[in-house]
């Protein structure tokens, strides 16, 4: 037990003593909050003597600070409100500082699409080197499309793999990726183990391409820590920022070229890049950060449909919304947690642990609640040891 834990605990219950209240207040529970909705068919359905996976453990305080844990829309006290979305779920947050500017039920978990592709990303150029070469293979090539069009036996670079990835979302490219990195249950492994060291507790990736899987869960806020750690990435960042990209000829294949699904891209002034997402039960997600003023915010969408306005201008809106915030000097409503390198997950990969950050998750032993703290939690415990006294003494005058 730690001692602002409970610290917390003997002021609780003194106040519940003595003014009367009932100490056990109603916890919120936002839309979501233990997994995604229902799948609308039947992709998630688990391999024959295979069992569902459990919902992923929800951690006891919102990660990124009190305010992540709000259901509804999260803007600065004094703001005006943040335009209305389809969105089940968003967050704008701060490139640079890792400020979450606005948000929206952030920690409701709803599934990625290929917005997931932002985390294979980040593990393929964690262990490959852009020059790497890989050689597709007959599976590769013959994956659920949206597909780059891999020939089987064609050798590519990891660098022109990372741009069809996130360019034009490829499902052969994610496989091809996923077979390089060891096999596609070990890339999973390895995706789930990045997450945690991210402090991304809502995640868990069932397939590298962000088609649907049993046990498939992210939500806006980990998608933001992601899309933040892989912007840091000269690789990604290059990749998700270029417009066209060349794939050459092979075996009998003549050279092709793919341009970049993100809409926003050469449209939004100082736009970055971003990745976009669909499938029937994810909906769609959405990504992108730009520039203005020297300030770079990024938006993070779940769950989100077309009508009655695009989701990219939805997203445009919302970066709109942020800059304004940001211009205005208006205070952060939460934060991204710091990766730390100290992370660890089950055997599997696939239950992560808590998530250690500079708000006091961290596992080390230092004792930062020092002398003072420990005096004052044991003058409030005599005070409650006091005033149970003074009430077991007037019950029993009174009887």
């Amino acid at each position: 037990m730690s001692p602002r834990w409970a610290l917390g605990v003997v002021v609780a219950l003194l106040s519940g003593f003595l003014l009367g209240t009932p100490q056990a207040q109603a916890v919120q529970t936002c839309p979501d909050q233990q997994a995604p909705p229902p799948p609308v068919d039947t992709s998630e359905r688990p391999a024959p003597g295979q069992a569902v996976p459990a919902a992923l453990p929800v951690p006891a305080q919102p990660i990124g600070g009190a305010r992540m844990g709000e259901c509804a829309a999260v803007f600065p006290s004094g703001a005006a409100a943040p335009p209305e979305t389809t969105a089940a779920s968003w967050v704008v947050q701060d490139l640079d500082s890792g400020a979450v500017v606005a948000a929206k039920n952030p920690h409701a978990r709803e599934r990625p699409a290929s917005l997931i592709k932002t985390l294979l990303a980040l593990v393929a150029l964690d262990e490959l080197k852009p020059t790497d070469v890989v050689v597709a293979t007959d599976e590769d090539a013959k994956q659920e499309c949206t597909c780059v069009g891999l020939v089987a036996g064609g050798s590519y670079t990891v660098d022109q793999l990372i741009h069809g990835l996130l360019m034009h979302s490829g499902n052969d490219v994610a496989h091809a990726l996923a077979t390089r990195l060891g096999g596609v249950p070990a890339t999973l492994r390895k995706m789930n183990a990045k997450a945690v060291s991210l402090g991304a507790m809502d995640t868990r990736a069932a397939t590298p391409s962000g088609l649907d899987g049993p046990g498939m869960s992210t939500s806006a806020y980990d998608l933001s820590l992601i899309f933040h750690a892989a912007m840091n990435q000269p690789e990604f960042a290059g990749a998700v920022a270029t417009k066209g990209f060349q794939f050459p000829a092979q075996l009998g294949k003549p050279p092709f070229s793919i341009v970049n699904d993100n809409k926003l891209l050469g449209v939004y002034p100082g736009f970055l890049g971003g990745k976009t997402g669909f499938t029937d039960d994810a909906r769609h997600t959405y990504v992108g950060g730009a520039e203005k003023d020297g300030k770079r915010l990024a938006v993070v969408m779940v769950r989100a449909e077309q009508r009655p306005t695009l989701v990219v201008n939805q997203a445009a809106q919302l970066l709109d919304y942020g800059f304004g915030l940001a211009k205005a000097g208006a205070a952060p409503v939460g934060e991204l947690v710091r990766p730390s390198a100290t992370e660890s997950t089950s055997s599997d990969g696939t239950q992560p642990v808590a998530a250690q950050s500079d708000s006091g998750t961290s596992t080390s032993t230092h004792d930062e609640f020092g002398v003072t703290g420990w005096i004052i939690t044991l003058v409030v415990a005599l005070l409650i040891i006091a005033g149970f006294v003074v009430h077991h003494r007037r019950a029993t005058a009174r009887h």
